[in-house]
């Protein structure tokens, strides 16, 4: 629901999602501070190499042609480079919408053992193929970190892993190793399962839901129907506008 909320809304209506979210996961949820602030930030990361896409324009130089709210603008060969606050303002737009719905996934990636994650997603009937999927790649994360960090202190070790061009090199290498190490990975784990009598099914591990304090439940359904009038209001003042 706060991620219905945090599409749908408001900028203003955003930025209290993203910062109330925010405080659940640092405050409640404990949750360092650099750790959240890094995942939010590798995020957005990816935002940021989309912004000169929707706040840049170009076009061909005909006279003295000057786009409407144009902000900055220079020339180069016969084509004009103009930033415009309509596109400035989009940007700004899809930022706030993009960090209130990061806020939202990462408290339930802080906040939620992934084996609970799991359990839901097969109640709201995820099919189970994806649930295997996801539980397959979820065990290999942590190999090939694993795989990847003593690779590289290999190469340390060895006097790699040093200049641009040598680090090139030994990436290269580092990346086709995990490959040819990844798929004797799954060699082994498909050897495993078809040895243990495979059927097709990957059954969850056993779950058994705790209950929820009752200050959390008031808080989140208070805070909900707060920012869920805010918004109606914000719309009503608009429309009167």
């Amino acid at each position: 629901m706060m991620m219905m909320l945090s599409y749908l809304t408001h900028p203003a209506v955003q930025v209290a999602i993203a910062c109330w979210m925010t405080i659940w996961t640092v405050g409640y949820a404990r949750i360092p501070v650099k750790y959240y602030a890094t995942l939010i930030g590798a995020a957005c990361l990816f935002f940021a190499a989309s912004v000169p896409a929707l706040i840049v324009e170009l076009h061909p130089v005909r006279g003295e042609l000057t786009l409407p709210h144009e902000v900055a603008a220079f020339t180069l060969l016969n084509w004009k480079v103009t930033v415009t606050s309509a596109g400035l303002l989009l940007a700004a737009k899809l930022f706030l919408r993009i960090l209130a719905s990061l806020t939202c996934v990462s408290f339930i990636l802080f906040s939620t053992p992934f084996s609970e994650l799991l359990q839901v997603l097969k109640k709201v009937r995820v099919p189970a193929l994806v649930l295997e999927i996801m539980q397959i790649m979820y065990r290999f994360l942590f190999i090939l970190f694993e795989t990847v960090q003593d690779m590289y202190l290999a190469q340390q070790a060895r006097g790699g892993q040093t200049g641009f061009k040598n680090r090139l090199k030994d990436t290269a290498t580092l990346i086709m190793q995990m490959f040819m190490k990844t798929m004797q990975q799954y060699r082994s784990l498909s050897n495993g399962l078809m040895s243990r009598g495979f059927t097709d099914d990957i059954p969850l591990a056993p779950y058994q839901g705790s209950p929820v304090p009752l200050r959390y439940k008031l808080e989140s359904c208070v805070g909900f129907m707060l920012l869920l009038l805010l918004e109606i209001w914000l719309r009503l003042s608009w429309r009167n506008v």
